[in-house]
């Protein structure tokens, strides 16, 4: 994820997850109300992609929005009277919302994965890669689109209008798939992430191909989830994600229709998913303990027998509180066979135990 630290009417700085699947600006974290010093603000009911209920939220459009060498004024946000996703225990770090359409709609936008800069330009002085590729790109309800062709493994090509989302951490992830084609033969059950609504069940598998203007990008990993109780207001066929858009240097103009790319030092690694089968996420004031939220059946950490709210202390004797949620994702996508040594809290006993990674799609 990006996170990009802001202040709100002069207050903050807060931190804030770049993401282009978001229209309205959307604060997290409830607590921001009193902070922030908003005083008009009224109810907006909410529905989302995810399995939970709708829920409320307050809907204001009076902040100033202050960003390093940028200023914005009467900014509409949605603020959530509960904290539904829980961004902060997902990133390892405090996130107090998302950012989005405000953030992109006037401007010329270079991300830059290698040294971790974003660089802003007015779009008349907008300075395009050398080598870039230019690729149309539609806004539609204040969000991104693109379309691309999916090759799926029994050889069906299928074009697609894919949301350009870099709020999402997986490379590709396809709608509607499961019901008008079936899933692919080889997948596994998973958790693919939290909606507005609630955790977003699916499946995990393969394309063979995804072909986004002349690059032909090769057995990516992918996420089907299962159907949303609520259609989108744009139709579309899924999203794409920063599993695909951290391999290029990326420039969003949003003015101008484009999307150019530029490929990277990671344009050619191979695709690889946990190979551990645990979801985890981070806790604790600090944020630096990490608890085990579901154990894939059948995956290598089901059959050493590891459970839903064991505590994660240390992966080959380091602790993980010196570590990041990235790293430790990394870890656990490393090396198929790979064998780690995983120190265990069960309830109040400490454990040791070997832990054999598997790739599992």
């Amino acid at each position: 994820m990006i996170v990009i630290q802001l202040t709100i009417n002069n207050k903050g700085p807060f931190n804030f997850i770049l993401d282009t699947g978001v229209g309205l600006m959307l604060i997290t974290d409830p607590k921001l109300v009193d902070s922030i010093n908003i005083q008009n603000k009224h109810t907006l009911q909410i529905t989302g992609l995810g399995k939970g209920e709708d829920f409320e939220a307050y809907v204001t459009s009076q902040l100033d929005i202050g960003i390093q060498g940028l200023k914005s004024y009467d900014v509409g946000a949605a603020i959530l009277k509960k904290d539904v996703l829980g961004l902060s225990n997902y990133a390892g770090t405090h996130i107090h919302g998302l950012l989005g359409y405000e953030f992109f709609s006037n401007l010329a936008v270079k991300v830059d994965f290698s040294d971790s800069v974003l660089t802003v330009w007015k779009p008349k002085n907008i300075r395009i890669f050398r080598k870039g590729v230019k690729i149309p790109i539609t806004i539609e309800d204040r969000k991104p689109y693109l379309n691309a062709r999916v090759t799926f493994p029994n050889g069906t090509k299928v074009n697609n209008k894919l949301v350009l989302d870099l709020g999402a951490g997986h490379p590709l992830s396809l709608e509607n798939i499961i019901q008008n084609h079936g899933l692919p033969d080889k997948f596994i059950a998973a958790n693919l992430g939290v909606g507005l609504t609630g955790p977003i069940d699916g499946f995990l598998s393969r394309v063979n191909e995804l072909d986004i203007g002349k690059f032909k990008i090769k057995n990516v990993i992918t996420s089907f989830p299962v159907a949303a109780k609520s259609a989108p207001s744009v139709k579309r066929d899924g999203n794409l994600g920063m599993g695909i858009l951290q391999r290029f240097e990326v420039i969003l103009d949003y003015p101008d229709s484009a999307l150019y790319l530029k490929p990277n030092g990671s344009y050619n690694l191979a695709f690889e998913h946990d190979m551990s089968g645990l979801e985890y996420y981070s806790s604790g004031d600090e944020l630096n303990r990490v608890f085990i939220s579901r154990v894939e059946p059948g995956s290598p950490a089901d059959i050493v027998g590891l459970e839903k709210d064991d505590e994660i202390i240390s992966i080959n004797f380091k602790p993980v509180y010196q570590m990041s949620l990235e790293q430790i994702d990394s870890i656990f996508k490393s090396q198929d066979d790979r064998s780690l040594l995983i120190q265990i809290q069960h309830d109040k006993r400490v454990d040791n135990i070997i832990l054999t990674l598997k790739r599992r799609i």
